[in-house]
C-alpha cells in the first residue's frame, strides 16, 4: 500500500505540479470573464485560451474596462508561463528523443564489437545474479529483455542490452549470437526457454547453451532435445544445498570459501593450458606450481577423458588441459599469465 501511495505521489509531482498553474489559469480566466463581461463559462474559456496562447482571433473581445484590465493581467501572468511551458515540453521531447536515438546507436555499436561474449536471456532474479557474476569476472555479455521497466533498470546499470523477444532470430543475430561464446536462457517459463534454445541452436550449432528449468517432470529432457548443452533447475540446486548444509555444513563452508573471494582471498578457478605454456610436457612437481605460486591443483580436465581428481605429483600437464586450481587470487592471476 505504501509503495502504491509513493508511486501515486511521484506521478503527481512529475506531471501535475508543472501544469498546475496552467489549470489554475484555465479556471480563473473563464470565471473572471463570466463575472466582468457576463460571458458563459465556455466563451470565457475560449477567450482565455486564445489570450494566453497569443492566438487572438479577435472574434471575441472584452468590452468593459474591468474585462480589459483583467485581460491585461491575464496576458502578463499567463502568456510568459505558457510559452515557457511549451518550450520545456518541446525541449524535453526533442532532447529526449535524440538522447534515446544516440544511446541506442552507441549500444548497438558496443554490441557489434563483442566477441566470445555471453547472451543472457531474461533479467529476472536469476538473470540479475548471472550478470552480476559475469561482470565481477570481467566476462563480456549482453542482456535480452522485453519488459520496458526492466530495460530502464539495465540502462541504469550500464549493461549492454537489447529490447525484444529472445526467441526472435533478428534479436539473437543483433546480440551477436554468431560470435558469442555462450547463451543463458533464464526466463520464467519452460516453453519460452525451449523456444529460445531451439532458435539459438539453429543459428549457432557450436554455441554453449545453459538453460533454466522449472524442475517439472520432463522439462529438462525437452530442453536437452531442443539443444541445451546444460540444464539447471534452481529449485533442485537450492534444495540440495539446504540438505547439504544440514548433513555436511563444514564442507559447504569450504566450497563457499573456495568459490568466492572471501576474507582470506582464496578462490577456485579454471585455467586453460596453452600450446606454448612452459609447463606443457612437465609433471606437476616439475612445474613448481605448488612451491612457486602456493596453488593447489584440485583436478585436471582433459579432452575426452574422465576428470582427474587430486592429480599426483608425477601427472604430466598437456596442452589443452584445464586445471582446476585453488589458491589466492593474486597467485592464480600470476599463474594464468604463464599459461
Amino acid at each position: 500500500m505504501r509503495r502504491l501511495v509513493r508511486w501515486f505521489v511521484e506521478k503527481i509531482r512529475k506531471y501535475l505540479f508543472p501544469i498546475a498553474p496552467l489549470l489554475l489559469l484555465l479556471v480563473i480566466g473563464p470565471l473572471g470573464y463570466e463575472l466582468l463581461e457576463g460571458m458563459s463559462f465556455l466563451d470565457g474559456l475560449y477567450l482565455t485560451a486564445i489570450t494566453i496562447t497569443t492566438v487572438g482571433y479577435g472574434d471575441i473581445a472584452p468590452v468593459t474596462i474591468g474585462g480589459r484590465l483583467f485581460t491585461i493581467l491575464l496576458i502578463f501572468s499567463g502568456v510568459g508561463y505558457v510559452m515557457y511551458l511549451f518550450s520545456q515540453i518541446t525541449e524535453t521531447m526533442v532532447e529526449g528523443g535524440l538522447r534515446h536515438i544516440v544511446a541506442k546507436r552507441k549500444m548497438q555499436k558496443k554490441i557489434t564489437k563483442l566477441h566470445n561474449h555471453y547472451i543472457v536471456c531474461g533479467f529476472g532474479r536469476i538473470g540479475q545474479e548471472i550478470c552480476s557474476l559475469l561482470k565481477e569476472n570481467n566476462r563480456p555479455f549482453v542482456v535480452i529483455e522485453s519488459d520496458e521497466a526492466v530495460i530502464e533498470q539495465l540502462d541504469r546499470l550500464s549493461y549492454a542490452e537489447l529490447k525484444g523477444d529472445a526467441s526472435d532470430d533478428d534479436i539473437l543475430l543483433a546480440a551477436g549470437i554468431k560470435q558469442a561464446k555462450g547463451l543463458v536462457t533464464a526466463v520464467s517459463s519452460d516453453e519460452r526457454n525451449v523456444y529460445i534454445t531451439l532458435t539459438a541452436r539453429g543459428l549457432n550449432p557450436n554455441l554453449f547453451i545453459l538453460a533454466r528449468s522449472s524442475g517439472l517432470p520432463g522439462a529438462a529432457k525437452k530442453l536437452e532435445r531442443a539443444g541445451a548443452s546444460r540444464v539447471i533447475s534452481p529449485y533442485s540446486i537450492g534444495a540440495r544445498r539446504m540438505a547439504q548444509l544440514i548433513v555436511r555444513p563444514t564442507v559447504v563452508d569450504f566450497v563457499d570459501l573456495a568459490m568466492q573471494a572471501g576474507d582470506l582471498g582464496l578462490r577456485m578457478e579454471e585455467l586453460l593450458v596453452g600450446a606454448q605454456a612452459h609447463c606443457v610436457g612437465k609433471t606437476l612437481i616439475e612445474t613448481g606450481v605448488r612451491k612457486k605460486y602456493g596453488i593447489i591443483v584440485v583436478a585436471i580436465k582433459r579432452a575426452e577423458l574422465p576428470m582427474i581428481f587430486n592429480p599426483g605429483s608425477e601427472t604430466k600437464i598437456m596442452a589443452g588441459d584445464i586445471l582446476i586450481v585453488l589458491g589466492e587470487s593474486s597467485h592464480i592471476t600470476a599463474l594464468a599469465e604463464t599459461l
